[in-house]
């Protein structure tokens, strides 16, 4: 196994320092490879987590701000992935009758099947860290978990 000091070649001022660089070369690492499973589906990361938070809503529709908190990649452009999303038939968008500055969303039946289909290979998802045990895997969120309240 490689070590990250081995990887990037380079001197950490502390300890602190090389969690941090660590830390963004596993996750560019994990999402690199997450990217390559969902290109078979011709959907981005982000269009796949706004697939997501819609099928967790489902049979209920979600407003765009609700799909804007939950998003995973804050810095997105949620209307623009949206709009592709909508354009592939895979979500339905609507105005709100009751207050029309409020978009709302709902995953289409070809959305659901989609999902359904990645659903089959998410044990690839899972073996992007199956280099972890369970228990590893529980302290290590324990830990994310931790540094995320700050």
């Amino acid at each position: 196994m490689t070590s990250i000091d081995e990887k990037i070649r380079g001197k950490f001022r502390n300890e602190y320092h090389r969690l941090t660089v660590n830390l963004i070369f596993t996750i560019n690492r994990i999402m690199g490879e997450h990217q390559q499973l969902l290109k078979n589906f011709n959907i981005s990361l982000q269009q796949f987590n706004i697939l997501r938070i819609l099928r967790g809503q489902y049979p209920h529709d979600a407003s765009l701000n609700l799909v804007k908190d939950r998003m995973l990649d804050k810095n997105s452009d949620v209307s623009r992935l949206v709009e592709r999303l909508v354009k592939k038939n895979l979500i339905d968008r609507s105005v709100c009758p009751s207050d029309r500055r409020q978009v709302n969303l709902l995953i289409t039946e070809k959305g659901l099947s989609l999902l359904e289909n990645i659903d089959k290979i998410e044990k690839s998802f899972d073996q992007i860290v199956s280099g972890l045990t369970q228990d590893e895997a529980k302290t290590l969120n324990q830990l994310l978990d931790k540094l995320e309240k700050q």
